[in-house]
């Protein structure tokens, strides 16, 4: 089959790769891509928030299946005008894909599906947050843009006053636009991270194995927030008997109260996780792969992507049985620019990409890269990243890590602690 991947992120250039990989696809068109999905399919300069563009080329290229990469042409509605196009497309409606696009609305959800997430509130006003924070004791928070903030609409408050600050920030100073014109403030969860990623029909739901995000820019999880700086797939920490607890208790009466709003969830549903010492909490919802979480997991996988990702759009996942994985854990490394997650330049020469990709069960799955003159250029932040098997953790990390020392430009740089936080349950 014929299949577009919209996007042009570290994320669709692994699904690309993935899919360029699978038996039952002939051919991968990306839209717009970047300099390494040109090297696994054929990329057309079409924004992937250009709906009406999108629809028009799938119609005339008779594509039989879109996937869907980022999370604004999917809160925009595209999956909705392809359908409406007798066109099939991976993700939810936009209705559905609110669960990311409005942090109030994925709580309210939450609260009648009783998933288990922190203790909240969703607000409008200054003087409604300082009403809120004087009543309570004066603790950690995490203050949340309401809606989509490309990653960056969550501030850590270490006390009262910071999280004032921070919700100034957001409603007064209009930092994240229309994405702030609520906030949700919510109590600190204290524990390790885990991210899950389901493939979800509006019925039936198939976790695939866990990953682990960084998302503070520093070692040692200081610094901003940002886009995410690196990932590892498993995550020991969520044993079998845990992801059963995951699916029971967090997955599937989701899935059952989204159907109950009127919005049935299909696509990919992932939830991140705080695993507490009272059990996993949900921090957020997003409606998509996670970058760089897709990364290293879909390294791992050897079922055929085309085949499992056509099934959920049609509605037809209980037809498959288990996927399967390479045993072997993945470590991916995002390598960034100079400057990020703040201001950075663009249009740095790369070199050593051929070096590092001839190593032994490395791939690198370009972010923000850009071909212009025979040469492969910086076009983003998030610029690469570095993705290797291993026979533990330790070795994925290790080839990783080899591989990044192949690579360079100006400015480039990367957390050197990525998968240290792997601890057997």
């Amino acid at each position: 089959m014929k299949v577009l991947v919209i996007g042009q992120g570290g994320r669709e250039h692994a699904l690309a790769w993935k899919l360029a990989g699978a038996e039952s696809v002939t051919d991968v068109f990306c839209a717009p891509g970047n300099a390494g999905m040109a090297t696994v399919g054929s990329c057309v300069p079409l924004p992937s928030d250009d709906i009406p563009a999108l629809v028009s080329f799938a119609r005339d290229q008779s594509i039989d299946l879109a996937v869907v990469g980022p999370e604004v042409p999917l809160v925009n509605g595209l999956v909705d005008a392809f359908q409406a196009a007798g066109l099939r497309a991976f993700g939810p409606s936009k209705q559905a894909a609110a669960l990311e696009g409005s942090k109030a609305f994925a709580k309210e959800i939450m609260r009648r599906g009783n998933v288990p997430t922190a203790d909240h509130v969703v607000l409008e006003t200054l003087e409604e947050a300082q009403t809120f924070l004087q009543d309570r004791e004066d603790q950690s928070w995490v203050v949340k843009a309401d809606g989509l903030a490309a990653g960056k609409g969550v501030i850590m408050c270490d006390d009262r006053i910071q999280a004032l600050e921070a919700v100034r920030h957001i409603l007064v100073e209009d930092a994240f636009g229309n994405a702030g014109k609520q906030v949700v403030i919510e109590e600190t969860l204290v524990g390790q991270e885990a991210s899950i990623l389901a493939l979800v029909d509006g019925n039936t739901i198939v976790a695939l194995e866990s990953s682990q995000d960084h998302k503070r820019a520093g070692d040692g999880d200081t610094g901003p927030n940002t886009g995410g700086m690196g990932a590892y797939s498993p995550a020991p920490l969520v044993t079998p008997e845990l992801m059963s607890d995951i699916e029971r208790n967090v997955l599937v009466p989701t899935v059952h109260a989204m159907k109950l709003a009127g919005c049935p969830f299909q696509g990919l549903l992932y939830a991140g996780l705080m695993i507490t010492n009272q059990g996993p909490r949900v921090l957020e919802f997003n409606v998509r792969f996670g970058d760089p979480e897709a990364q290293p997991v879909l390294l791992r996988l050897r079922s055929d992507l085309g085949e499992v990702l056509l099934a959920a759009a049609d509605g037809r996942l209980a037809e498959f049985g288990p996927l399967e994985w390479d045993p072997r854990p993945s470590v991916c490394v995002v390598m960034a620019s100079d400057g990020y997650p703040e201001k950075y330049q663009t249009g740095h020469p790369i070199q050593g990409l051929d070096q590092a990709a001839a190593l032994p069960d490395v791939e690198v799955f370009h972010a923000g890269t850009t071909a212009a003159d025979g040469q492969v250029l910086t076009s983003g932040g998030r610029v690469l990243g570095i993705t290797a098997l291993g026979d533990d953790h330790s070795d994925a990390k290790r080839r990783a890590y080899e591989a990044v020392k192949c690579i360079r430009w100006e400015g480039a740089w990367c957390r050197k602690d990525i998968s240290d936080k792997v601890r057997q349950p």
